[in-house]
């Protein structure tokens, strides 16, 4: 059993701000980086003890350079930093054969009110929609573990995101460590959250094979940008169209395509 871990930070236990997620403001950010670590920690000591051979991490916030590795079990190995490929906080994913994909620290779609850090890839556009529903990174995440033919089976962040994740993936398996109300966060007290987050860890490897996910046929994206500006100069991107000032759609049979223009369209 191989496990590929997506961490990023924005769904945190107790995490509100965004100064808490950001390198630049070590004071608040500190203890989140160490919280998120120890998340990740939880995950992975969850999945050896339910019978994965392996694991990889991908540290998928920010300067994917987050994650403190000598925290981590020996058996799990960490890629940091930006490679530049389509997939993202999903790099590393169509190397090696996964058996299951977790997502530790997740947050939900750009402007849901479940997490006051809500946002999807950056703050540079309001909201993306994809065939019709609202985008998150787990939604684009899951759909490239579709991709390859691994399942999605463990995600852990913000209740709104896990409530969506269930009804995308029934069995899958999921600890809403907090739940976004306004500008605020209510939190599982955070050991609590890394004892739950390694009981399901546990759970999650044992079930993996309940969850696949499968991939649309065809694939339909709006991206309303924040700034008319930005949506002018991203239309030019090849296939893709300016439907008014700030939206932005581009359509493919090929999710990989989606994952080119997501990575050209959507980045800072």
């Amino acid at each position: 059993m191989n496990v590929f871990i997506s961490a990023d930070i924005e769904g945190t236990c107790g995490i509100a701000d965004w100064c808490e997620t950001e390198r630049s403001t070590p004071y608040d950010y500190n203890y989140f980086r160490k919280q998120m670590t120890l998340e990740v920690k939880a995950a992975c000591e969850g999945a050896l003890a339910g019978g994965a051979d392996a694991i990889l991490v991908k540290d998928a916030h920010d300067s994917a350079r987050n994650l403190d590795p000598a925290q981590l079990p020996e058996a799990a190995r960490v890629l940091r930093g930006w490679s530049g490929d389509p997939l993202s906080m999903m790099s590393g994913l169509d190397q090696d054969g996964y058996d299951a994909v977790f997502c530790t620290g997740y947050h939900a779609w750009a402007s849901c009110g479940g997490n006051p850090l809500s946002h999807t890839m950056n703050l540079k556009n309001d909201i993306v929609v994809l065939n019709g529903v609202r985008m998150s990174e787990f939604l684009m995440n899951a759909y490239t573990a579709a991709y390859y033919q691994v399942p999605v089976a463990f995600l852990t962040g913000d209740k709104a995101l896990c409530d969506f994740a269930k009804e995308l993936i029934p069995n899958i398996t999921t600890v809403a460590v907090n739940e976004g109300r306004g500008g605020s966060v209510v939190s599982m007290h955070p050991d609590a959250a890394l004892r739950a987050i390694k009981e399901g860890a546990k759970k999650a490897v044992k079930n993996a094979k309940k969850c696949y996910l499968t991939l649309p046929d065809h694939f339909d994206v709006t991206i309303r940008f924040r700034e008319h500006k930005r949506a002018y100069d991203r239309h030019f991107y090849p296939g893709a169209t300016l439907e008014d000032e700030k939206n932005v759609r581009f359509t493919s049979d090929d999710w990989y395509e989606m994952l080119r223009f997501f990575h050209f369209v959507l980045s800072d």
